[in-house]
């Protein structure tokens, strides 16, 4: 397995280490609830290394990746973050993915999961644009720094001007006397950024801005936080919410497809043929009424009726309720439906209620 610059950290500081897409990865340092607590009401510093980092540069970068992705690329402004799907072209995801737009070149940020993928998928597709590729994942390390002491925190590190930072804005400049690419992005439903650098300068990095938050409580967590934090927000995870069988249209995802772009991407004739068409299902939030956790795969009821399946669920630490995202036949996805979820053979009750979960 792939490890990231921290791995001895990780393990010397007790992490609880895990196999997760390729890589050896912390699940939790502490407890997942009490890493949860800390991002939600103070900060949180995560190990993200393992997301795939492809650097487009070249005469065509633009084009290439206008041809490839489902947003509007030569639209975003220098410094511009955009959500964005990388599909097949029956409209199947390939990806999520987010596109970091610089002067001369762009980055994308894939997941970890899929990055042979996608790689593979750029050079299927790159022929006649001029455009070099560069995959700098196991060349760069990166972290998040997210909660509501992340700004405060990482400001004393950079040149920077965060305040003037908005989401899903991104600048070159340093963070602890690195060079590095900060973005005000992440995946926890909190305020707080991504920071990439070299990756001989990674444990440097992290343990910079542990002693610099120390007084304001910054924690180091692990992956099973990420998770009971993103499911919070409503954030749709591959693997769970999306796969190549779903399109983003049917997923909830149409704000980062732009069907209007003159550029025909991938997937764009089939995903014109799904928009016209009633959707056969749409993704909902559940809320259990008991203390039981629905799990991947759990079907959904209603009445006799099979009506659905769910996709992620856990106990929220921050609402003290089992909740989990699904999917279901639209006239059953109102809020307020009364459905059944069953969990290890036995049916408990639940309702629809809106998406997110959590909002800051």
């Amino acid at each position: 397995m792939l490890q990231t610059a921290l791995h001895d950290w990780h393990v010397s500081h007790k992490g609880r280490m895990v196999p997760f897409a390729g890589w050896e990865m912390p699940i939790q340092f502490t407890s997942i609830v009490e890493e949860h607590h800390a991002v939600r009401h103070g900060c949180g510093l995560f190990d993200i290394a393992h997301m795939g980092r492809l650097w487009f540069r070249g005469t065509d970068h633009v084009r290439l990746l206008d041809h490839l992705l489902t947003n509007h690329v030569e639209r975003m402004q220098t410094g511009q973050v955009r959500y964005s799907l990388m599909c097949r072209k029956d409209g199947g995801i390939l990806d999520d993915v987010l596109v970091y737009r610089f002067d001369n070149e762009c980055l994308l940020v894939v997941n970890a999961s899929n990055r042979k993928k996608i790689v593979d998928w750029i050079e299927m597709h790159r022929e006649g644009h001029e455009v070099d590729v560069t995959d700098s994942t196991t060349d760069s390390f990166m972290l998040a720094i997210q909660g509501p002491r992340a700004e405060q925190i990482l400001q004393l590190q950079t040149p920077a001007e965060l305040s003037k930072i908005r989401y899903y804005r991104a600048v070159q400049t340093e963070v602890c006397g690195i060079p590095a690419v900060l973005s005000r992005t992440g995946y926890t439903g909190e305020d707080g950024f991504e920071v990439t650098v070299p990756n001989d300068r990674g444990v440097e990095l992290w343990e910079t801005l542990l002693e610099a938050g120390a007084e304001q409580g910054i924690t180091a967590c692990g992956l099973g936080c990420r998770d009971t934090l993103r499911l919070e927000a409503a954030m749709p995870l591959y693997g769970h919410e999306m796969d190549e069988s779903m399109d983003p249209l049917t997923a909830g995802l149409a704000f980062g497809v732009r069907l209007e772009k003159p550029v025909d991407f991938l997937g764009k004739d089939a995903l014109q043929k799904i928009q016209s068409q009633p959707r056969p299902e749409t993704r909902i939030g559940i809320q259990l009424q008991g203390k039981r956790i629905a799990r991947e795969g759990a079907q959904l009821m209603h009445g006799n009726e099979a009506i659905g399946r769910v996709t992620s669920g856990t106990f929220s630490p921050t609402m003290q309720v089992p909740i989990a995202m699904g999917y279901v036949a639209p006239r059953y996805s109102e809020a307020g439906t009364e459905l059944e979820v069953e969990v290890r053979g036995r049916r408990e009750p639940a309702r629809v209620v809106p998406l997110p979960f959590y909002k800051r």
